[in-house]
């Protein structure tokens, strides 16, 4: 590694640690993407903590530890809750055969 590209590589892993402090780099973007309020979202549809659990896949006491906040709900699960955040209504078209 040459002079110039280690410099350039100390640079950046300076700047990393900034961002990380929440300290503003020159030059960086950031977004942010709100937490959703799960409690919230599942209240709007008017279902009970296990039936909403059912309708988007996830055990009960998963949905628990996010509406109290103790786990956050991440990738596709995510999706959903913004979706049906958006429109309560796109639960009535998850089709789900009772066993």
């Amino acid at each position: 590694m040459n002079e110039q590209s280690f410099d350039e590589l100390l640079e950046s892993v300076r700047d990393m640690g900034h961002h990380m402090r929440g300290e503003l780099v020159q030059g960086v973007r950031t977004r942010e993407f709100p937490e959703p309020d799960v409690k919230a979202i599942r209240e709007r549809t008017g279902l009970s903590q296990t039936r909403f659990a059912y309708l988007i896949g996830v055990k009960p006491k998963t949905l628990q530890n996010w509406e109290q906040k103790r786990v956050r709900p991440t990738g596709p699960a995510r999706a959903l809750l913004k979706i049906i955040e958006v429109n309560p209504d796109a639960l009535a078209a998850i089709h789900v055969r009772e066993v």
